[in-house]
């Protein structure tokens, strides 16, 4: 009994000191992390997080609502081809019409072009025409009653994400173009101030470029774009007739053909005509002189 009561203090005894130790050691911790600096991030780089947090809470915030939340009407850009075929003298009346139905609907004519056949008629060419989008569909039916359509191609380019995408990156940079404004007023130093205003120059660089797509994107959207090429059908040539007076009108027009290029060939070696001339004179005087000269010797 003695053994077993002895063994059992030794035990507690034990016991005591570990729980003393371990007591100790949480109590040093708690002391050490209370006396230990907090590291301080920067104002500036808080003041500059504070914008992109915002941004991010918004979208998570807008994101739980989204279900319930009415989504936005699409993005589509529009645009359409059609070849015409009109009456023979029509080219010109067809395509100042199609400028006309852009301009009666508030649309305009963006480019021009027309061309000419071998006889020198103008007779083909296209327009470019921009107009509202809405009125996209009636508009171009209405040019598809000009003329015969030879082809058509109709096309919608969705730029939805492109422009959400847009408008995200555009509300961030200016949330950190103001945080940078007000840093910039609190500036204290130059080094501050040029630091400050050389990231205010980069953020406000790219705002004017997400700003330029956005516009350019909004334009395309409202306005749509009908290329239409018009064109009257091609001139076929009559073949010459056989009969007599055609054969008589055919030879004197090649006996006339044949008359002028001789004569211009004519032309053309005169002046070695000449040259040669002068050299069968001299030469026939020659001969002649030699030819006298023998029968005064024989005389």
């Amino acid at each position: 009994m003695k053994k077993i009561g002895y063994k059992f203090v030794f035990s507690a005894a034990a016991l005591l000191l570990l729980g003393s130790l371990a007591a100790g050691c949480a109590a040093v911790d708690d002391f050490v992390a209370d006396e230990a600096p907090v590291a301080e991030e920067p104002a500036y780089a808080e003041e500059m997080m504070e914008p992109e947090m915002a941004v991010q809470e918004e979208v998570r915030a807008g994101s739980a609502d989204y279900v319930d939340a009415p989504q936005m009407d699409r993005m589509i850009i529009k645009s359409s081809y059609i070849e015409l075929e009109v009456e023979t003298g029509k080219f010109e009346e067809k395509l100042f019409t199609v400028s006309n139905l852009a301009e009666q609907n508030n649309g305009f004519v963006s480019h021009t072009e027309s061309y000419s056949d071998a006889e020198g008629n103008i007779s083909s060419g296209r327009i470019i025409i921009r107009v509202p989008a809405q009125m996209f569909d009636f508009i171009l039916d209405e040019v598809r009653d000009l003329g015969t359509v030879r082809h058509i191609s109709i096309s919608g380019q969705d730029v939805t994400e492109e422009y959400v995408d847009l408008e995200s990156r555009l509300k961030n940079l200016e949330a950190q173009e103001e945080v940078l404004l007000n840093l910039m007023e609190e500036a204290r130093t130059v080094s501050d101030s040029i630091e400050v205003q050389r990231e205010l120059s980069m953020v406000q660089g790219d705002i004017e470029v997400l700003r330029g797509r956005l516009n350019y994107l909004d334009d395309l959207v409202a306005f749509s774009t009908i290329e239409v090429y018009v064109s009257e059908p091609p001139t076929i040539r009559e073949t010459p007739g056989w009969g007599f007076v055609d054969a008589l009108r055919s030879g004197a027009r090649g006996a006339v053909r044949v008359f002028n290029g001789m004569i211009t060939a004519l032309i053309v070696i005169s002046p070695v005509l000449v040259l040669i001339a002068i050299i069968l004179v001299i030469v026939w005087a020659i001969i002649k002189g030699r030819r006298r000269r023998r029968e005064q010797k024989k005389e």
